[in-house]
């Protein structure tokens, strides 16, 4: 009998890309039987595979204590928390960018160059600390869980380190990006004790997905 592969999904931005790339590879995620339905485990016994629903930044925590052997987060999260993980495959999916933004005004009169003390509101405080740090340049960093972009407008901080994909929503709050940090993807993610325990289960996920991508 094949050992039961767990696997954690993200909830959000990327869910249902990554469930097209899963079909693709002929890998059946079941769905919600309705609207109702507030499961977050999902099994697909005639493959032995056990699917869980969680919060994007959750899914290494998941993956690095056992909880589940594989699972999908954006680089991003990874090297924010920088968990001990294996990562064998870019998913090419989640696309976006980690970047600096201020608002548009102090734009006209800032040059990034002169730079050496600033405050920045961010989820991301460890990659934006080294990010900055790394330029010589000090940082007084304020740690939000959402809603970045208010923090220029209600004078928390006068600039920001965020994700951007279309840039719409920094411009309709009147910010501008004014230096990108790294671009940003989804990534598989494999917890090390399964490469030993599952091997040939874990390699022929990563195989079927890799042919899709």
């Amino acid at each position: 009998m094949k050992e039961t592969l767990t696997i954690a999904l993200p909830k959000g931005r990327i869910q249902k890309d990554t469930e097209k790339i899963f079909s693709n590879a002929g890998i059946t995620i079941p769905k919600k039987e309705n609207s109702d339905d507030r499961r977050l485990i999902f099994e697909n016994k005639e493959d032995n595979l056990r699917f869980m629903i969680v919060r994007a930044q959750d899914v290494p925590t998941y993956i690095e204590f056992g909880a589940a052997d594989i699972g999908i987060a954006g680089s991003d999260v990874l090297i924010e928390q920088g968990r001990d993980l294996y990562e064998p495959l870019d998913l090419k999916i989640g696309k976006c960018r980690l970047s600096v933004a201020e608002p548009v005004e102090l734009k006209k009169s800032d040059n990034p160059g002169n730079w050496t003390h600033i405050r920045v509101a961010t989820k991301y405080p460890n990659i934006t600390k080294k990010y900055f740090s790394d330029k010589g340049i000090q940082t007084e960093l304020i740690k939000l869980y959402g809603s970045i972009e208010l923090a220029p407008i209600l004078g928390l901080s006068e600039r920001i380190v965020d994700l951007v994909e279309t840039g719409e929503t920094m411009r309709q709050n009147g910010l501008i990006e004014v230096e990108t940090i790294m671009e940003v993807s989804s990534r598989l993610i494999v917890n090390r004790a399964s490469l030993k325990t599952k091997p040939k289960r874990v390699k022929s996920l990563v195989e079927k997905l890799s042919k899709v991508i």
